[in-house]
């Protein structure tokens, strides 16, 4: 899993009350430092910005860009259940970040941050409260499937259920900077966000924030021996149009990223509902004989054709700019069991001429992945 730097320290003030059997009112007052954080190289390029260099790939960076929003959910654990206690939504002017270098129970070697600092009031009742924190963070404001309030999320199973809406471009285009705490992330047996609130005595919680979006990543290779056939020259291969199609396009779950799901086979392509990424056209000479590119999306697996957990990859190829679209799927394997998306790669070794109704069994391709 690799992870980008930013880190949201919220400070959070818990006003603690307890009435005894004589009405006495006993308030207390606690400072919980909840930090959001995002871990990254320390090369920043910018205060909105940072870059990190892509592992494998020299001299290749990402940039990611700091949030702009976020939303903060405080749970306690009341009467047997896990209830809503309060939703914040925060604005983070640009001049409030401020780059420092990572301390805490996650820190990794070289970490440098960014960093934001609020504090919060909640009213919580009796000495001995423990409760939950969530967090999302993104550059662009989000819609979701749920209005933001108490009424609509009661409790941890609603929460759960909340979901983006990433059919609008600004979302879309910003999926690499979209992070969340997953839910299933503990330490110890504990969701990692719990904090106890016992005789006012509440140890820092640090939250590292993770992509909601996993990043596919493609390699492409024609054969050395086809890119060149100087007794039929039509006939020495070109990849002159490469897509990815049919990705995930509507509501995203934010704290269960794993758990996106189109059932029993892989989006339709005829439903016209999923997104397309276009990774070479025909103008890019410099990509038709090999080249790597990668993209981010939300990962949703299919039991299609009895595979088990698999992410279908829909490809759509042209070789000459011939006209006739390859589109096999690749059905990439994921692990369920960790929290975190993943980082997939696949590579595609060319080595013929791609057609419309290729027999998979005797593809003109290999993919290794």
């Amino acid at each position: 899993m690799w992870k980008y730097n930013i880190t949201l320290i919220l400070v959070v003030l818990l006003c603690v009350s307890c009435t005894n059997r004589h009405n006495e009112e006993i308030q207390r007052e606690t400072e919980i430092p909840v930090s959001l954080c995002i871990p990254m190289s320390s090369e920043f390029y910018s205060h909105r910005s940072a870059a990190r260099r892509i592992p494998g790939d020299p001299g290749k960076t990402e940039m990611f860009a700091l949030p702009s929003y976020a939303y903060i959910f405080v749970l306690i654990y009341q009467d047997s259940k896990w209830k809503m206690l309060d939703i914040f939504e925060e604005i983070i002017p640009d001049e409030e970040w401020n780059p420092t270098h990572y301390i805490g129970l996650y820190k990794t070697e070289g970490d440098s941050i960014y960093h934001y600092t609020k504090k919060l009031q909640i009213m919580l009742e009796g000495q001995n409260v423990t409760g939950r924190a969530y967090a999302i963070a993104s550059p662009v404001p989000l819609v979701f499937n749920k209005t933001l309030n108490s009424s609509a999320i009661t409790d941890l199973d609603d929460l759960l259920e909340l979901k983006i809406d990433i059919s609008d471009d600004d979302t879309r285009d910003n999926l690499h900077n979209i992070y969340t705490t997953p839910y299933n992330y503990e330490l110890s047996s504990v969701y990692y966000g719990t904090f106890d609130n016992n005789n006012t005595n509440v140890a820092p919680l640090n939250l590292l924030l993770y992509h909601i979006a996993a990043k596919v990543d493609i390699t492409w290779n024609v054969d050395d021996e086809k890119r060149v056939n100087r007794e039929h020259p039509e006939d020495a291969i070109r990849l002159t149009s490469m897509k990815a199609c049919n990705l995930f396009n509507g509501n995203a779950y934010c704290f269960k990223p794993m758990e996106n799901s189109s059932g029993a086979s892989p989006l339709a392509p005829e439903a016209g509902t999923g997104d397309t990424i276009t990774l070479v056209r025909p103008s890019d000479e410099g990509l038709w004989w090999e080249g790597r590119s990668y993209f981010y999306t939300i990962l949703y697996t299919t039991t299609a054709d009895g595979k088990g957990n698999y992410f279908p990859l829909q490809m759509e190829m042209e070789t000459n700019g011939s006209g006739d679209k390859y589109r096999p799927t690749i059905y990439m394997e994921v692990n369920k069991s960790q929290p975190f998306v993943p980082w997939l790669r696949a590579t595609f070794n060319i080595n013929n001429l791609l057609e419309d109704e290729t027999d998979e069994k005797t593809a003109p391709l290999t993919i290794d992945d």
